[in-house]
């Protein structure tokens, strides 16, 4: 249980409060194991639809608290949370498939979904491809890179390779954002 319980609670973290995504541990653990990882992002959507329904709650009965806690994690700010908000209130709870690919964070799209005009069955709904096609697209293509292009490699030399390419892409993300 200790890696499904480990899944399920980065989900929730990352769509709340967290700002590294489930994904790494996807990644790490489709190293070795494929189906073990992609069981996985089912306990880590489920993490993230209780955090976004959280979220979303927090956002409908306290919008200004709300937003005041994101902008106190890293790589939210202001302008990005009012391009949220304009989106939501534009696309509804549609916004929120455009945000995993865009790099903006699901706990934003959460707290302007519940702010807005969105039905919370509405939200969760639309979560679920949002938040489900992302962790399945990364727990496939690192199995894909690193049991296909890298396979000769040492376990060992996978592993750093992989923390190396999160830590880049995390350097990078936080120099843009």
């Amino acid at each position: 249980m200790g890696l499904k319980l480990t899944a399920l609670i980065w989900g929730l973290a990352e769509a709340t409060f967290f700002f590294i995504v489930p994904d790494v541990l996807l990644t790490f653990v489709s190293l070795k194991h494929r189906r073990q990882a992609t069981r996985l992002c089912f306990w880590a959507l489920g993490g993230a639809l209780a955090g976004g329904v959280i979220m979303f709650a927090w956002g409908a009965m306290h919008k200004d608290s709300a937003v005041h806690f994101l902008e106190q994690v890293p790589a939210i700010n202001r302008p990005l949370i009012q391009e949220v908000g304009h989106q939501v209130e534009t696309r509804g709870a549609m916004a929120t498939l455009a945000g995993p690919l865009a790099g903006k964070p699901y706990k934003v799209y959460a707290v302007q979904a519940g702010a807005g005009d969105v039905s919370l069955p509405m939200f969760v709904l639309i979560s679920i491809p949002a938040r489900l096609l992302r962790f399945l697209l990364a727990t496939w293509a690192g199995s894909a890179i690193f049991n296909g292009i890298f396979r000769t490699m040492e376990p060992s030399k996978k592993i750093l390779l992989l923390f190396c390419a999160w830590i880049a892409f995390y350097s990078w993300f936080f120099s843009v954002m």
